[in-house]
């Protein structure tokens, strides 16, 4: 598990993520309102300023590698983290929240799935390191959920997010009616759950899956454990502000999903391959960037021809 990140850089790391969620929260959106185009995209684009920023210390400080690793396992993350934002446009559908709550829902969700990614990323480093054939079956894993996400019709999520509310409402006693910003509400001397609470945990149940398929696809293309956990945080802190800047046209990336298919078998046939085939890290990201480029260059074409 060793790597470029010291005990100072990650101290220095989580304190700087504490400091911009206390920030977003407690600061620039203090009062719950609707997130406008105009303030996402700004929200979006300083994101990735600070994640290209970061990059570009990594390539500085600790070497061209390492920084190129980031890159691309920011790309992997990125990319694969859009997929997120149809879920959670089908899930508030589902649950009609209204715009000027979504955001204290993403918040939260976003903010437990940091803890919950950081787990998982220091458990699969441990797990790699001591059992060297685990990357032959994350590789394979990922080969199969690049071939299912190709063959499989898009309109799968809307099947998914009603299994899952039906099985948080079977465990959790749940309101109809919103109640403000609460996610809780006592009724006749008993707590309920509002809808904004069955949300948030659909959330997290929907973050565990696509974990499952993210994690081994950024340690794909770094085994260190700072570089996959940094890549893994600055990719979900912007996933809020792109959910509001793409909410209204995530129907418009139509090759999108092969796109993603294919970084998925890419890396996880580079994962596979990699004790006989060291692929450097500059074709990775060279690769990833191209086909992702490629997937939104025809969406974008079809779209226009429509």
């Amino acid at each position: 598990m060793t790597g470029v990140g010291t005990p100072a850089l990650w101290a220095g790391f989580l304190g700087f993520v504490i400091l911009m969620l206390a920030l977003d929260l407690g600061v620039f959106h203090r009062r719950q309102h609707v997130v406008g185009a105009r303030e996402a995209a700004a929200w979006s684009a300083a994101w990735i300023s600070l994640a290209l920023g970061f990059g570009a210390g990594v390539f500085f400080f600790a070497g061209p590698v390492p920084g190129q690793e980031f890159l691309a396992a920011y790309l992997v993350e990125k990319s694969l983290s859009v997929d997120n934002l149809f879920v959670f446009v089908v899930l508030f559908e589902a649950l009609r929240i209204p715009r000027a709550h979504q955001h204290r829902v993403l918040y939260w969700g976003i903010l437990s799935a940091l803890v919950l990614r950081g787990v998982m990323i220091l458990a699969g480093a441990a797990m790699l390191a001591r059992f060297h054939w685990l990357t032959f079956v994350f590789g394979a894993f990922l080969i199969f959920t690049g071939w299912r996400l190709w063959t499989q019709p898009s309109g799968r999520e809307d099947q998914g997010i009603q299994r899952v509310l039906r099985l948080v409402r079977r465990v959790l006693p749940t309101t109809q009616q919103l109640h403000g910003g609460h996610f809780l509400v006592k009724e006749h001397g008993r707590w309920h759950a509002t809808p904004l609470l069955v949300a948030l945990v659909a959330i997290e149940l929907s973050d565990v899956a696509f974990a499952v398929d993210s994690i081994p696809a950024v340690f794909a293309v770094s085994t260190d454990p700072f570089i996959v956990f940094t890549s893994n945080i600055f990719a979900i802190l912007g996933l809020r502000s792109l959910y509001f800047l793409l909410a209204d046209l995530m129907g418009r990336f139509t090759y999108l999903r092969p796109g993603l298919a294919a970084v998925l078998g890419y890396v996880g046939v580079k994962m596979v391959v990699v004790p006989w085939v060291k692929i450097p890290a500059a074709l990775s990201l060279g690769v990833i960037a191209t086909i992702l480029g490629m997937a939104v260059a025809a969406s974008v074409a079809k779209q226009r021809r429509r």
